[in-house]
């Protein structure tokens, strides 16, 4: 009898910790598979969703909230540090389109922040240490944020943002959430690479075609005259002023003013001759 309560006892103990060892880590996932599907799915639903004012740590150990990046446009980006395929591929791309984009519109037009969802390991030493490997860590409109497993729970719920624990490391969306001046889910960009204009139109509408707030006309006339005369060149990969319509409207004014002018000089022609 008793040993077989023995056994019963092992078998327990063995079953218990194979069990323990099945189920995620704290920090590691929060869903023991990755659905594509239903990652696409969720982060779809997130857009139009206001999004809180969540508080990160940066890389000098400063508190830092998402409401701070308020009045701008926002790219969040979710990485984990010891991804050394996706994330960083996923990275560097973000950066050279961004960096297309503050040649465009300007550096001081709109906020990136890539956040660390690796609550273990992705300390703000470690994202500073990612921004300096990805060659980003001198960019003044990026910011790279570490945060509690609290904070990284509900962030990634309201952003859609899916993950699970793999052998590799995790699986989880490759996103850039494109989120407008007053915290708004814009638009979700997905993949490690991208055609340009997929994430720098949204961002163009957002910090061009968006009237700021107590706005006067000149400055409203000039953000229309920008926003319509902005074009992408696909030869250059980048944006440039397109003077075309301008060019149009005066030649167009100028036929314009010819023909009415003709007409007029007829028209005074002919009472002239009539008086005769």
């Amino acid at each position: 009898m008793t040993s077989f309560r023995r056994f019963g006892f092992v078998l327990f103990v063995l079953l218990f910790v194979s069990d323990a060892l099945a189920l995620p880590p704290p920090g590691r996932g929060r869903d023991p598979v990755f659905d594509g599907k239903l990652a696409l799915e969720a982060s779809q639903a997130a857009i139009g969703r206001t999004l809180d004012a969540y508080a990160f740590t940066d890389v000098t150990g400063k508190p830092v909230t998402l409401a701070e990046f308020q009045g701008k446009p926002l790219l969040i980006s979710l990485i984990y540090t010891s991804c050394y395929h996706t994330c960083s591929v996923a990275t560097r791309h973000l950066a050279s389109v961004v960096e297309k984009a503050a040649e465009t519109f300007g550096p001081d037009s709109f906020h990136v922040v890539t956040i660390g969802f690796d609550t273990r390991n992705d300390t703000p030493q470690a994202m500073e240490r990612y921004a300096r490997q990805q060659g980003v860590a001198d960019r003044p409109y990026w910011r790279f944020l570490s945060g509690s497993q609290e904070e990284i729970d509900r962030l990634t719920d309201q952003l859609g943002f899916q993950y699970a624990p793999s052998p590799k490391g995790f699986d989880h969306t490759v996103q850039v959430s494109v989120v407008d001046a007053k915290g708004v889910v814009y638009r979700q960009v997905y993949g490690e690479t991208f055609l340009t204009p997929v994430l720098t139109e949204p961002m163009r509408t957002l910090i061009l075609g968006t009237p700021p707030e107590a706005e006067t006309p000149i400055a409203e006339l000039t953000r229309r005259i920008r926003f319509f005369c902005t074009t992408y060149d696909p030869q250059r990969d980048g944006y440039r002023f397109d003077y075309s319509l301008f060019v149009g409207m005066f030649c167009g004014a100028t036929v314009i003013f010819g023909v009415a002018y003709w007409v007029v000089r007829e028209w005074l022609r002919g009472r002239r001759a009539a008086r005769r």
